[in-house]
């Protein structure tokens, strides 16, 4: 425009208008242009290179230089990156802790058995007292060692959706007393009673899987036993909730449960005793096995505890007529 109005002494103020138009109008597809071509598609490939949205999502949508929008996602997509790469390691951790507990598990009923059998071949074999002594001890082995191969497979199942729950209706009151009977010897070890808070004249009838349910009540009667201090108590209460429900509680005055164990009571091998729990025996699968079979049911187990005063597992089950 200056070297137009140094030629023209009169200035046509169409053409300028005309020219200013055309040029607003060149100078904007020549921006769009540069834009589309050196920041959205770099932009574009940034988020197909790093997965952040589906490049299918670009179709659709306008062009775009809201840097606002592009930091928002990327920060967003850096959170999700961090959050994904802590849970890996968190897995990570709990493979190789799982690892080791399964190798630790197999590993002594296994010695233990070859080491029955390898006496047996160097000649323990011809003492005959000996042998079937040996032979017994071995018997042990293989039993703990089918004990934590069935437990594993059942909490596959129960993990995987594979094991079928047959519901049927049932009185809880005489699974609870058929547990304590089959359990009365191994407290009776440890001078622990076994009892109900009340005596319950009435059957208590609920809906689920029986068998399954007289399980959960073993593995969290054995536990109380196992973890219960000589001469104490384990107590079973009934209580009724609303919705139809009820909660069983078995409560006892063992050793109890830090707080910072509560959480992970229910993974699979953890104990809080490191060296008595595995002298007491078991797969180190109890509780696990106890979370999975009720959250089949759609119900919630529930832990309170008390280092050094006693612990409460209590679970909920529906109530029928």
């Amino acid at each position: 425009m200056a070297v137009m109005l140094h030629y023209f002494q009169t200035l046509n103020w169409n053409f300028v208008v005309i020219f200013s138009i055309a040029l607003f109008i060149f100078s904007f597809f020549v921006l769009q242009y540069r834009v589309e071509r050196f920041i959205y598609r770099r932009v574009k490939k940034i988020y197909d290179d790093v997965s952040l949205l589906e490049s299918s999502s670009f179709r659709n949508k306008s062009i775009t230089t809201d840097m606002a929008t592009l930091t928002r996602e990327v920060e967003k997509f850096a959170r999700d990156k961090k959050i994904e790469i802590e849970t890996l390691k968190i897995r990570e951790e709990y493979r190789r802790e799982f690892l080791g507990n399964v190798s630790h598990e197999l590993k002594t009923p296994l010695f233990t058995v070859q080491g029955y059998i390898l006496t047996l071949l160097d000649g323990a074999m011809n003492d005959k007292e000996l042998r079937k002594k040996y032979l017994q001890r071995a018997e042990k082995g293989v039993e703990r060692l089918i004990y934590i191969v069935q437990d594993l497979d059942m909490i596959t199942k129960l993990e995987v959706g594979d094991l079928n729950l047959s519901f049927t209706r049932f009185n809880i009151v005489d699974v609870i007393q058929n547990v304590f009977d089959l359990l009365e010897m191994k407290a009776d070890a440890k001078g622990i009673m076994l009892m109900f808070d009340m005596k319950y004249y009435k059957p208590i009838m609920v809906y689920g899987d029986q068998e399954k349910i007289q399980q959960v009540i073993t593995n969290l009667v054995v536990n109380s036993i196992k973890y219960g201090k000589e001469n104490g108590t384990t107590e079973v209460a009934i209580e009724d909730l609303v919705n139809n429900k009820i909660i069983v509680r078995i409560k006892d005055n063992g050793e109890g449960i830090e707080k910072k164990n509560i959480s992970r009571l229910f993974e699979r091998f953890f104990r809080v005793d490191k060296s008595g729990a595995r002298t007491e025996g078991g797969s180190g699968l109890g509780l696990a096995i106890v979370k999975h079979i009720i959250e089949a049911h759609d119900e919630k187990i529930y832990v309170e505890s008390e280092y050094g005063k006693g612990s409460e597992f209590s679970f909920t089950l529906e109530k029928t007529k």
